[in-house]
């Protein structure tokens, strides 16, 4: 290949295949990687979607898995890494031919999103579909890891979440959708943020086996509806014996959808 395997800092960049290697993906050897909670977010996103906006997008994982699956849905991939969104945009001109045309990548702090002193794009009450995967931990209560970029990825107070909601608020359209992925614990914080400004909420817990507690929940909520939340169908990622379960297998391996919920 003829893909440098450095990045402009130096460091060493890695070539790795996701979704049976049908998204192939620039990424730093160190820091935050790509894994299963990008595709499980990307496969919460309903087929309907059209105009989507992936926010703190890493290399583009997520938001590029919905474009693999939605050959008609535009991508903004919102990444306030310059290095990561310079992958991101790599990472989008190396899919099918098509996709780079679909996909625009935005080096943004969310926080600055759909205000005046932020980018052109993504506009207000531009997206039909917001999807996110959030800072999980909490640095007051989780230890934070030595490599910056693991960090930003995976640590930020729990006020920061609220941020990322209100991000997402400003650029829907009335009626459009949010998908996240988060852990069980952030449960309570997100029934109430969520319900200062959208409803029909969704939340799908994902366990690891049949008989292991959740590890994460996909939530998903409509801008403005105001309808009870509801509990969908667990996904389960492996049977008793640690074997994939076939669902898994589909959304993990055949890049399929989990469901409009």
């Amino acid at each position: 290949m003829d893909e440098r395997a450095m990045n402009d800092q130096g460091e060493a960049i890695t070539d790795d295949g996701l979704i049976g290697g049908r998204l192939r993906l620039l990424q730093p050897a160190r820091g935050h990687r790509a894994g299963h909670d990008a595709v499980l977010l990307a496969a919460s996103v309903p087929e309907s979607a059209r105009r989507a906006v992936d926010l703190g997008a890493g290399v583009g994982t997520a938001g590029l898995a919905v474009a693999l699956r939605l050959p008609q849905a535009g991508i903004t991939l919102v990444e306030i890494d310059p290095a990561l969104a310079e992958l991101a945009a790599r990472n989008a001109a190396r899919q099918q031919p098509d996709m780079a045309g679909r996909v625009r990548v935005v080096a943004a702090d969310v926080a600055l999103l759909a205000r005046p002193a932020g980018p052109a794009e993504p506009a207000p009450a531009g997206a039909d579909l917001v999807l996110m995967n959030p800072p999980f931990n909490d640095p007051a209560r989780h230890r934070r890891s030595p490599s910056a970029g693991r960090a930003r990825a995976h640590s930020a107070e729990d006020g920061e979440l609220e941020i990322w909601l209100r991000a997402a608020d400003r650029l829907l359209e009335p009626g459009g959708s949010l998908r996240l992925i988060h852990r069980p614990e952030a449960l309570a914080t997100l029934l109430e943020l969520l319900g200062r400004r959208a409803g029909a909420i969704t939340i799908r817990p994902v366990h690891p086996r049949p008989d292991a507690p959740a590890i994460r929940v996909l939530v998903g909520a409509v801008k403005g509806r105001r309808t009870p939340p509801a509990l969908l169908p667990a996904l389960v990622l492996a049977d008793a014996q640690g074997r994939p379960t076939p669902q898994a297998e589909r959304v993990l391996r055949g890049g399929e959808g989990i469901g409009e919920g």
